[in-house]
């Protein structure tokens, strides 16, 4: 595998969508643009939740991404502009300090996101001026990780716009560091799949240190994507980090209860690595150490030996302030699970035994109950696509990205794939006219896709 993003030719003529995005930006800035470049969404097959507290995951990129057009130019300012007319355009100069709100996360405060972690990786500036035009068909907080490949795309920018250098592992780590800017904590799998991924195979992604692993996916089935169309904008509600701190809490118990220093654990992986234990050990520690009630501040400060002032300082984030139960059992009991689910579903795409296909939807079923009934990630609309999902053919069926709304992903035995559709969406999509307006974008069959690249015209 190429170590930097890859920089293509493209004939623009032949492809629609650069056509019209070119066409869009000459009308904007009255010239034509530099160079594009993309990034794509992506799927994850199984693995939620885990990325950020150590442990391997195992999705895929989409076809669909975020798409930029890009000039160069001495204005001083980065112009930001977006085909979608529901996103303003927006200007900030070069040469003041980026700021970034994430009371108020914006569409152009992700862009800027990755605009920043460039700058600060190498001390730029002034930032090159920018003229961009923006063009996803990501769905938006979906689960289909629309955001991240936007943070990702404006790294891409942004090095290629000041004339630097970095591979993508290095891309994916500082796009992963600087998406915290907008207050999500998440833990790198969005960012690493879509600099990594490959045409035609899902990844197996490991953290610390970050590398990829090829996952050849059984041959006579496909993934379903299907949108249960409830949105979740993970930066703007707490639900996603409250479960961060959740698992930051559950790693201090955990490690404490086993006279482990954790000043410098965070991460429930952690806990596993210093222990020497199985995943399975780890379970059971999980079950001895901690009551399936939820905690509250005063119990834990009381376990942990530290005051509410360190509590809130230490392991609270900014948007969870306020939270005052926290459920650690069931989420430790989760991560766990779901970290040995990842292996297993890894050691079937390897040694592909008779029967591969339902021993990955089962893993894909355990995987939804999990996050359902332990993580509670799912919501109502979620659970009920699953279910019609599984009665109308698919073998697994799990929600895939934070969840609390977003997308199922299902796995079809190929021939099976038409009536699947149909039933879906005669059964999901066509009795809402809500959903029935937005089903042509919200169900589609995926394949693995490329990762992210810089396009030039021939």
């Amino acid at each position: 595998m190429a170590t930097n993003p890859p920089k293509l030719k493209t004939a623009i003529t032949t492809n629609e969508r650069l056509q019209k995005l070119k066409s869009t930006f000459e009308t904007k800035y009255g010239k034509p643009p530099l160079f594009y470049a993309y990034a794509p969404g992506r799927v994850n097959l199984i693995g939620e939740h885990i990325d950020y507290c150590g442990y391997s995951v195992l999705p895929m990129a989409i076809e669909q991404n975020i798409l930029a057009a890009v000039s160069v130019n001495s204005s001083g300012t980065i112009a930001l502009a977006n085909t979608n007319p529901q996103y303003m355009d927006f200007t900030v100069s070069c040469s003041e300090d980026i700021a970034i709100d994430r009371e108020n996360p914006k569409w152009y405060y992700y862009f800027l996101c990755g605009v920043k972690g460039i700058q600060e990786k190498f001390g730029i500036a002034p930032l090159a001026g920018m003229s961009c035009v923006i063009d996803g068909t990501i769905p938006p907080s979906s689960g289909l990780s629309s955001s991240s490949a936007l943070v990702c795309c404006a790294g891409l920018v942004t090095m290629e716009a000041n004339q630097k250098s970095l591979s993508k592992v290095a891309l994916a780590e500082i796009c992963a560091k600087c998406e915290h800017y907008i207050g999500t904590e998440g833990g790198g799998m969005d960012q690493s799949i879509s600099f990594l991924a490959e045409r035609g195979t899902a990844k197996l992604i490991e953290f610390h240190p970050l590398r990829a692993t090829d996952v050849k996916l059984p041959g006579g089935a496909v993934f379903v994507i299907s949108n249960c169309c409830v949105e979740m904008n993970k930066a703007a509600s707490s639900h996603f980090n409250i479960r961060v701190v959740e698992c930051r809490i559950a790693t201090k118990m955990l490690a404490r209860a086993r006279g482990l220093d954790s000043s410098g654990l965070l991460k429930l992986a952690q806990v596993q690595s210093e222990l020497k234990a199985s995943l399975e050990e780890m379970l059971a520690l999980v079950d001895e150490v901690l009551h399936p009630e939820p905690y509250s501040r005063e119990e834990i400060c009381e376990a942990l030996g530290i005051t509410p002032e360190q509590f809130s300082t230490e392991l609270l984030s900014a948007n969870t302030q306020h939270v005052s139960q926290f459920k650690l059992h069931p989420r430790a009991r989760h991560v766990y699970g779901e970290a040995a689910r990842v292996l297993r579903f890894k050691a079937v795409c390897d040694s592909e035994p008779a029967g591969s296909v339902q021993l990955l939807g089962d893993l894909m079923n355990q995987s939804h109950a999990s996050c359902r009934d332990l993580y509670e990630c799912s919501c109502p609309e979620l659970d009920q696509l699953v279910e019609i999902c599984l009665k109308s053919g698919a073998v697994g069926s799990r929600l895939t990205g934070a969840g609390w709304g977003g997308c199922a992903v299902s796995m079809v035995p190929g021939e099976k794939v038409e009536p699947f559709l149909q039933a879906v969406r005669e059964a999901y999509y066509l009795p809402d006219p809500r959903t029935a307006a937005m089903e042509k974008q919200s169900l589609f069959v995926s394949k693995p896709g490329g990762g992210a690249a810089i396009l030039t015209e021939e």
